[in-house]
């Protein structure tokens, strides 16, 4: 869990990266779960490319196709984690590519694909080789406040009648948790702890309290550029793809 914590932190910095920079904060790092590495990392870019298509995973995904090939080995040893669970048309990506497993923060009430609204990651119609593993909630409330910061500001690009001058920035109230929709009981169990079951029950968070000077600070260049110093110093001969890691 420590290190489900670590790497989703990064990906909240890397989102609220995107926020200062006019973009809807979504982000997501690639870790090779065998060298517990960031290999690749991925922010939404639909505003800048004026493309729906460009999603944080997208972007990631590409990174690791670029530098690594096409080989399908590549994903059954990545853990994605993304702050926002993966639309429809990313977790059916992702699951054709064979990803290992995928950690999320808040859930995508309108196009989820990890159990919001459709089950892509275990849906033994498609891909039935290619199921993957998915975990929620981890920094939910952290994922779900950069959300809020986004929608209260103003956006250019946003329809008028959807106007953000006039909404209110709600620091203390978070939807519940509807864990029944990606997990099982006893895979919660397995995941968070028996000690921890009645959050399940109880559809409650797993982390209370928001980290505020996690999401309220500001991550410049020299941020971004430590991350791609530390991508760029992994070599394609320093990864085995050979075997699917058994760590999770």
């Amino acid at each position: 869990m420590d290190k489900d914590i670590q790497h989703m932190r990064t990906a909240i910095k890397l989102a609220k990266y995107a926020l200062d920079h006019n973009e809807t904060p979504v982000a997501c790092i690639f870790v090779h779960s065998k060298l517990n590495k960031v290999i690749a990392y991925g922010m939404n870019g639909t505003n800048e490319s004026i493309s729906g298509t460009s999603h944080a995973e997208f972007m990631g995904i590409k990174q690791i196709q670029d530098k690594f090939g096409l080989d399908p080995k590549v994903f059954s040893n990545i853990i994605l984690y993304v702050t926002v669970e993966p639309c429809i048309m990313c977790a059916s990506a992702l699951k054709q590519l064979g990803i290992k497993k995928v950690v999320f923060g808040c859930g995508n009430d309108r196009f989820g694909g990890n159990g919001s609204i459709l089950s892509i990651h275990n849906d033994t119609s498609t891909v039935k080789d290619n199921i993957y593993v998915s975990i929620p909630g981890i920094l939910r409330k952290e994922a779900i406040m950069l959300l809020r910061y986004f929608y209260v500001r103003e956006n250019e690009r946003a329809p008028k009648p959807r106007a953000k001058k006039d909404r209110k920035l709600d620091k203390e109230v978070f939807p519940a948790i509807e864990w029944s929709k990606y997990l099982t009981r006893e895979d919660f169990i397995q995941e968070f702890g028996k000690e921890n079951v009645q959050l399940y029950d109880s559809n409650s968070d797993v982390f209370k309290e928001v980290d505020w000077k996690l999401i309220d600070s500001n991550y410049d260049e020299r941020f971004l550029d430590t991350m791609l110093n530390e991508i760029s110093s992994i070599e394609v001969a320093d990864v085995d793809w050979s075997k699917k890691s058994k760590d999770s």
